[in-house]
């Protein structure tokens, strides 16, 4: 061989060796920049749907008896920011602060100072927790006014309520003079919160707070029974029908709700529902059901759904019209499902292997073979409150159930307002379709836990441009969400 051909042998493999450095940079530099834009996502959503949030903060009543040199804004963002990072509790959001580049970051994408924990849980303790709420349904309206979950109404009519309680927090000793109680055999007392929620469930997994109400007994000692989920729901149908007196609804509850009073609240508040129905409850119901049903012999459908992925589902619906229940007419179906997996046995094999479920509710609403499968489908989305819902609040990084104030129950309360907020920001984020083709789809894609944990990494060690978020704040463009 020449010299003149090994020569040009070396250069090519210099180039070669070149362009891969080239392109490992390209490729660095676009993931830093896909990182980079999670943060720039999260102002973007706050920016396109409540441009006005910083507004409608400056409108709650300044609550501070001394003068501060943050204005109450600040401390009103700092707590929503406390649930929007998922800092998971005062402290996580004070170690946050104390980073020089977190704080700054948080600076130039809030206009704001970032205050002390402590400084805004004494805020918290003097708050009108009536403001806050009020908040939240200024921010929940404005998504109404702007349609954004008209295309998600049950037979193109009713907006889907599920009514769930759940526990926010545990003591061992009595918290304050509103707290619940129970007593086990072992006569060990234990004091809890339980709150009671009405929440808007969509098709496609929204879970967003519409009205709080908390669980919890007179403040003084003179009452024969404690406060229970029941007395607590007339008082939650009360402020919903309030504050949204025009909104067509159907609540979605679990076995607890078919009593007669329920009935009566949903008839009077010109509500649909349908709850689940089980074997004990209103056994009146039950045996006109077992007498009417093998008159109505052809109130049967069966579907059959082939997935993608192999999976089988077959549905068999029965349902029976024209209960009698106390002078309220209501009708009865059931779901019998099967799903057919094929799965590795023991012996190395696939092999098919098949789970049934049977769904059983009441409604008011007519049923026949064009809605019944809609009916049922729609009945079950009543999970959305305990997964989407309870379930991310406590799981996914809000820590619900975490004691945010230990001692202060109107600071529980409002602590508790602020995590609905920042979860319905988040949820806007998330199920955003821009979102999700560029961070859920794809093979071995990340969990929303190494997401999040990721945007707090950005805003620890990169400078956001300060351009960017103006630019952000100033432009208009579309926000579609997933269907």
């Amino acid at each position: 061989k020449t010299p003149t051909t090994n020569h040009s042998k070396i250069q090519k493999k210099q180039l070669r060796k070149k362009s891969k450095r080239k392109n490992k940079k390209v490729v660095i530099a676009e993931q830093k920049q896909k990182k980079t834009d999670l943060v720039y996502q999260l102002h973007r959503t706050i920016c396109h749907h409540f441009p006005q949030l910083f507004e409608w903060m400056r409108e709650i009543d300044d609550c501070r008896k001394k003068n501060s040199q943050y204005k109450l804004a600040t401390h009103l963002m700092a707590c929503l920011a406390l649930f929007l990072f998922k800092t998971e509790s005062r402290n996580g959001y004070n170690q946050k602060r104390e980073d020089q580049l977190f704080r700054d970051n948080y600076e130039r994408l809030f206009k704001q100072p970032m205050p002390h924990a402590d400084s805004v849980h004494h805020v918290m303790e003097l708050l009108n927790e009536a403001q806050v709420e009020r908040l939240k349904k200024t921010m929940v309206n404005v998504l109404f006014k702007r349609k954004i979950f008209h295309k998600n109404r049950y037979r193109g009519q009713w907006f889907r309520i599920a009514v769930d309680a759940s526990g926010s927090a545990r003591f061992n000793h009595k918290h304050c003079e509103q707290c619940c109680h129970k007593t086990s055999k072992n006569n060990k007392t234990t004091y809890f919160h339980n709150v009671l929620e009405a929440r808007l469930v969509t098709p496609n997994g929204f879970s967003i707070s519409l009205i709080t109400e908390w669980i919890e007994n007179p403040d003084n000692e003179d009452y024969d029974k404690q406060d229970c989920e029941r007395k607590a729901f007339n008082r939650l149908a009360i402020k919903l029908k309030k504050s949204y007196p025009r909104l067509p609804i159907i609540i979605l509850a679990d076995g607890l709700y078919p009593y007669e009073g329920f009935f009566a609240t949903c008839q009077a508040n010109q509500w649909a529902y349908i709850v689940t129905f089980k074997e004990g409850n209103l056994k009146t119901v039950w045996s006109e059901v077992d007498e009417l049903l093998p008159l109505q012999k052809e109130n049967r459908l069966t579907e059959i759904h082939y997935l993608p992925n192999g999976h089988k589902i077959e549905q068999h619906f029965t349902w029976v019209t024209e209960l009698d229940y106390q002078g309220y007419s209501l009708n009865w179906l059931e779901c019998c499902e099967s799903v057919t997996r094929t799965e590795q046995g023991k012996n190395g094999k696939l092999q098919p292997v098949t789970k049934q479920c049977t769904f059983v509710q009441i409604t008011d609403l007519p049923l026949d073979k064009k809605n019944i499968a809609k009916s049922s489908h729609t009945g079950r989305l009543r999970w959305l409150i305990e997964n989407e819902g309870f379930n991310t609040l406590k799981n996914g990084g809000y820590k619900m159930e975490h004691k945010y104030a230990r001692k202060s129950y109107r600071a529980m309360k409002n602590y508790f307002q602020f995590m609905q907020m920042a979860h319905l920001i988040n949820q806007l984020m998330i199920k955003s379709l821009y979102f999700h083709a560029n961070y859920l789809t794809g093979k071995n894609h990340p969990t929303l836990k190494n997401i999040w944990n990721t945007l707090i990494s950005v805003m620890e060690w990169i400078e956001l441009d300060d351009k960017k978020i103006e630019d952000i704040t100033k432009e208009h463009r579309q926000f579609r969400l997933i269907s």
